[in-house]
């Protein structure tokens, strides 16, 4: 089974968490800390903004891969995926100071990881542990 949502979304994850660490780099060199955060304020944010994608991008993606197998792949899981990206990027770029980026960023993670968790009990409630493909449910219909 494929699941192209979930595979676009950890390919997308993955790309920017390799950016997230390329910032840190640049910020690292750029202030002349070599390991840890070295107390430079740059450093700690950038750090802080690619561990706090790290501490919530692996239950989004778990969350989206598993409604995927369940529901099947659907325009509104693509634009969860989408947007939650996007807030993910907003919210680093607000922990350099970009306007709003960091509430808006931390806003949207929060509310996208409540839906996709409160739609995946729904599922596993609402099915009597059936799987159903989504051919089968338009057939059905």
């Amino acid at each position: 089974m494929i699941l192209p949502v979930s595979l676009t979304a950890a390919a997308v994850a993955a790309f920017i968490n390799l950016w997230l660490g390329i910032r840190i780099g640049q910020v690292r060199t750029s202030e002349k800390v070599s390991i840890g955060d070295g107390g430079n304020e740059k450093v700690i944010r950038r750090m802080r903004a690619q561990a706090n994608f790290v501490e919530f991008t692996p239950f989004v993606l778990i969350l989206i891969a598993l409604i995927e197998m369940a529901a099947g792949t659907s325009t509104l899981l693509w634009a969860v995926m989408a947007v939650y990206m996007v807030a993910r990027i907003a919210h680093a770029l607000g922990m350099d100071g970009l306007p709003k980026g960091r509430p808006i960023g931390i806003m949207l993670t929060l509310l996208i990881m409540t839906g996709l968790a409160g739609y995946a009990v729904y599922i596993a409630h609402s099915s009597d542990g059936k799987v159903i493909a989504p051919a089968e449910v338009i057939q059905a219909g």
